[in-house]
Formats: structure tokens, sequence, C-alpha cells
């Protein structure tokens, strides 16, 4: 049976020049973070605000967190300036409660904008169409960071992977013409562990990989 350091040099071997590797930690215990850790492994990826919190407290402060699942406006309060990087900004709501608690505590917030890239009901996500007007709502928010895009891509083969990740790019080099202060495309994050070498042809230089890490998820 392969181990943390296992799947990691693995998975390293595979990541093209210039790609960030965000170990997705969800459910894991603090042993599993641990043992990636000893690998080099510094950026972390959580889907709850509960469970970064704990593993913020009780693992080193060197670690970069990222939160890349739902965030609810009323738990903003308790992960302000313990992010790395948010990377699901999706909506006006929880862009203002970002910056109402990131300007009270005297610090500014990196955040990603997620993009619903498969227009999909269940997920979360800006649309499309609605990412001028949210961009332009950003402007005045001085407390937010915003480097780059994230997508959560519909399950599909590999060519219709490779469509949504080639329409993604797409939306960033857009982007990347009206930069501004607070306004950066530095980042794309897109691709898991089932499809990252794809996303990465098309332009990630982000990943975010949970099982092709740490094996199946913890219920």
């Amino acid at each position: 049976m392969n181990t943390i350091k296992d799947n990691l040099e693995k998975v390293n071997d595979t990541l093209l020049d210039g790609v960030t590797l965000i170990a997705v930690s969800k459910t894991k215990p603090h042993e599993a973070i641990m043992e990636a850790y000893a690998s080099g492994i510094r950026d972390f990826g959580e889907n709850k605000v509960q469970e970064l919190e704990v593993k913020f407290d009780a693992l080193p402060k060197d670690i970069r967190w990222h939160l890349i699942g739902g965030l609810q406006t009323n738990k903003v309060r308790k992960i302000i300036g313990k992010t790395y990087l948010i990377q699901s900004l999706d909506r006006e709501a929880l862009a203002l409660e970002i910056d109402k608690r990131a300007e009270k505590a005297n610090i500014t917030v990196d955040a990603l904008i997620e993009i619903n890239i498969g227009e999909e009901e269940q997920k979360a996500g800006i649309l499309l169409k609605n990412l001028p007007e949210f961009i332009e709502f950003l402007k005045p928010l001085k407390n937010i960071n915003i480097r780059g895009l994230m997508a959560i891509i519909p399950q599909g083969n590999e060519d219709e992977n490779r469509f949504y990740f080639r329409k993604m790019k797409g939306v960033f080099a857009e982007l990347k013409e009206q930069e501004r202060e607070r306004l950066t495309m530095e980042i794309l994050s897109m691709g898991m562990s089932t499809d990252y070498i794809t996303a990465m042809e098309e332009g990630s230089n982000m990943v975010r990989i949970g099982t092709g890490i740490f094996g199946s998820r913890n219920k």
C-alpha cells in the first residue's frame, strides 16, 4: 500500500513547471497532514470552516490554508486572518462581509473568484454572465485582493474536461487585460485528482489534489 509520501512523489513527478500543488486535506486527521508536511507540502485545502479552524490552531503556523469550499457569510469572522487564500468568493454579500471583517482586523484578504463554468444548478460559483457586474462591485472594497479564478468543472470525459478548462483559461486571459489595483490574474485554480493533468495542459497553475495524495476520503 502506497504511503502519502509515495503518492506525493508520484504527483510531483507529473506537475508542470510553475504549478502550485494544494493538498486537499478535508476530513483527514492531523497525522496524515503532518506526513504530507514532512514531505515538504505547505499548501493545504479545506472545505469546512470548522475543520480549518481546528487544524489552524493545532498544526504548524507556516502552513498556508486554502478555503476551497463554500463560505457562509456568518462564518467569515471565524477564518479572518487564518486563510492564505479564500478560493470560493462567489457573491456580493460574501464579498461585503469579508471586506468588513478584514477592515476590522486591519488586514487584507486574498481571494479567488469561483466561477460556475458549467452553469450547474447544484454548484456554487458565479455565472459568467454575472461576472462583469461582480468585478465592478468589488472595485471599492479595499480589503480584498482578487488574485485569480477558481473552478470546479462538470464531471465528464477528457474532451469535455478540456472544453471547460479551455473556457476558463479564456476568461482568465480576458480579465488579465483588465487588471487593476486589487484585481490581478496570477492564479488559475482548476483540476483535481482525476483531471489535473488535462487542467495543467490547458493553463491551470494551481491544482487541488486530495484522493491522489491521501487516498479515499474519510466519512
